[in-house]
């Protein structure tokens, strides 16, 4: 396929394919075709808001430096914002959530009242990736519109789960990415409105409204905007069928695992595949490697670094004790999961918490 930049007629038609693709992805977003810039994934669109945003706003206002992120924010949001602090002196504020990690609105809305005129941006994303919560993501734009401040969402999580609307939003940035969706791996988006102060990260070609460089990838494109459509076409139907599972799985859990605690939020304040748990006195590393090997995959939803597992930043932010946030497990509902699914995972469950709790409760007795 050709170049969409090159003005030869191979090119031309790569650009056709493009350009439809940007109108298709608009259309069932709720955002305007111009709005929406091409980017290689989540990660890519969150680094482009939050450096791009800040940087925007600094060149128009020396004074705006401060970011504010909730504190439960994927890595791909709070490294960024912290990358700033450390190489450009922003003041990171994080914003403090709930015991169901709901952000805290009215902290928020504190914080604007006395800082806005230093503030470049708020971030706050739709549906967190470890615990489902969903959050008021309209309630907080309003917020920040008030006092000028432009809000960024990051909906990776979100769009395909529960209806995301650019515009009736309120945010001034919003993050989507295809594999979460059954697009392929390796591209997403960033909608960003037109009057949004933002400035590239990467350069070398001026594509993408001159902040997103590099030639596009067009197949890839086609093929986002193909899950874009598929996914919010289907949305309703499929969330009401992982709700109905999600909701089997977690009585299936209480009842297996009677001293399993659930995390984050019950019904529709939870994303519909998502159910998270925290089992006392054993290490998630442990549960997980155990599900594995009994043929179930799930997530741990923390970080490992330099070899120490790491309780979960966004548990601790919760206020759920370090101990009890080592044990969590992360079980996420998909397209092709089915009720046998869940009663695989309820089957042999109780005999691996039992043998991952024992296993804590020797490396205890061992000093490890």
């Amino acid at each position: 396929m050709g170049n969409a930049s090159s003005l030869h007629a191979a090119g031309r038609r790569a650009r056709r394919v493009v350009e439809e693709s940007r109108e298709t992805i608009a259309a069932k977003l709720g955002a305007r075709p111009s709005e929406v810039i091409f980017t290689s994934g989540g990660t890519e669109a969150d680094n482009l808001a939050i450096k791009g945003v800040f940087w925007g706003r600094r060149a128009q206002d020396k004074q705006r430096t401060r970011v504010l992120v909730s504190a439960i924010e994927h890595h791909a949001v709070l490294d960024p914002a912290f990358w700033l602090a450390g190489h450009t002196g922003a003041e990171i504020v994080l914003l403090p959530v709930d015991c169901e990690g709901l952000i805290d609105l009215d902290y928020l809305r504190a914080d604007l009242a006395a800082h806005a005129e230093q503030t470049a941006l708020v971030s706050l994303m739709w549906a967190n990736n470890e615990v489902g919560t969903i959050q008021p993501v309209r309630e907080a734009a309003r917020l920040a519109a008030k006092h000028g401040v432009p809000l960024h969402t990051d909906a990776v999580q979100a769009v395909g789960q529960v209806p995301v609307d650019f515009a009736a939003s309120g945010a001034d940035a919003l993050t989507l990415t295809g594999h979460k969706i059954g697009g392929p791996i390796g591209v997403g988006a960033l909608l960003a409105r037109r009057e949004l102060a933002i400035e590239g990260v990467q350069h070398g070609g001026d594509q993408e409204r001159g902040v997103r460089s590099g030639t596009l990838d067009v197949p890839s494109i086609r093929a986002l905007a193909v899950a874009v459509e598929e996914a919010v076409g289907r949305l309703d139907a499929h969330a009401a069928r992982l709700r109905e599972l999600r909701d089997a799985l977690i009585a299936g859990v209480k009842e297996a695992v009677p001293d399993a605690a659930l995390s984050g939020p019950r019904g529709n304040l939870r994303l519909p595949g998502n159910a998270h748990f925290t089992f006392p006195g054993a290490e998630g590393d442990s549960l997980l490697y155990l599900l594995d090997s009994a043929g179930v995959q799930a997530s741990t939803g923390s970080a490992c670094q330099a070899g120490i597992p790491q309780p979960s930043h966004v548990l601790l932010a919760m206020g759920v004790p370090e101990d009890r946030a080592r044990g969590a497990l992360r079980f996420s509902l998909g397209a092709t999961s089915t009720l046998a699914d869940v009663d695989a995972l309820l089957a042999v469950l109780p005999a691996v918490v039992e043998r991952a709790q024992a296993a804590g409760l020797a490396g205890r007795h061992s000093g490890g």
